[in-house]
């Protein structure tokens, strides 16, 4: 991929509906719906106090396992599930090598004019106004890497409370077929009793397996490859911020960019 470019421009986030989280849901929802339909009795899938057992027991036992702060933080990050948000990794690329090529040229000073740009690359503007004021470059690695580093902690959280969910979840619908057939075997004389004591116990696993493997474990796993993203975005900037604070010169910077893209997405700046 060869892209040429003399001029700095600012890198937009690619911002919108992921479609791909949002039909992937519905496809399986609609499935599972639909063989729930085709049955005599749909109504039968829905009964309150499964509900509550799974349904209530989960998210209880979520809320005990983590801090409200921490509760916070990861209802933020599940609705970038669903909600993408992404910078293109060519593109920020270009303007890295863009920014490098400036400050060898003309000097770091120079490329105080571009940091206004950056309102939508926090840590990238961060790192290159630290070096622009003549911070150390062994101070900016130390301060942006700490940076890097809990902005990856935090982004981890959801996908960790979404796995714990996903344990939890069949767990309570264990619990809810326990508690069913337990009130059945207790009441075998009273045959009126069997059939709701049967549906407690039968539609908290169904439940249980519908949470943790059709919502939790996927948006687990969409959090995740949008962690993935961002990682690849901050080593970039890790390398630019390190090559500027160096004056090293941009085609090293170029080289070591592209280690970072895949095939599809390697520039070719300077050729």
């Amino acid at each position: 991929m060869a892209i040429e470019t003399t001029e700095f421009t600012q890198v937009e986030a690619k911002a919108g509906l992921d479609l791909a989280t949002v039909i992937g849901l519905l496809v399986a929802i609609a499935l599972v719906l639909a063989a729930i339909f085709q049955g005599a009795a749909p109504g039968g899938f829905v009964d309150i106090p499964s509900v509550l057992i799974v349904v209530g027991g989960t998210f209880g036992l979520v809320t005990a396992c983590y801090s409200f702060g921490k509760l916070k933080i990861g209802a933020k990050q599940v609705a970038s599930a669903f909600m993408a948000k992404t910078l293109p990794a060519p593109q920020v690329a270009v303007q890295l090598l863009t920014v490098a090529d400036q400050a060898r040229k003309k000097g770091v000073l120079s490329i105080q004019e571009m940091l206004l740009t950056l309102d939508n690359q926090p840590l990238l503007q961060q790192g290159l106004s630290m070096v622009v004021d003549g911070t150390s470059p062994d101070v900016v690695k130390q301060i942006i890497a700490q940076s890097v580093a809990s902005e990856e902690e935090e982004a981890a959280i959801s996908g960790t409370i979404l796995r714990k969910a996903a344990d939890l979840a069949p767990a309570m619908g264990l619990i809810g077929t326990l508690i069913g057939l337990v009130q059945m075997l207790a009441n075998l004389d009273d045959p009126n009793s069997i059939g709701p004591a049967m549906a407690v116990a039968l539609l908290t696993t169904f439940y249980g397996a519908v949470m943790a493997n059709m919502l939790f474990t996927p948006l687990a796993t969409k959090l995740d490859q949008n962690m993935d993203t961002k990682t690849q975005i901050n080593a970039m900037y890790m390398y630019a911020i390190g090559s500027v604070a160096k004056q090293d010169n941009p085609r090293r910077l170029e080289m070591m960019l592209n280690t970072v893209l895949s095939d599809a997405e390697k520039i070719n700046f300077f050729d």
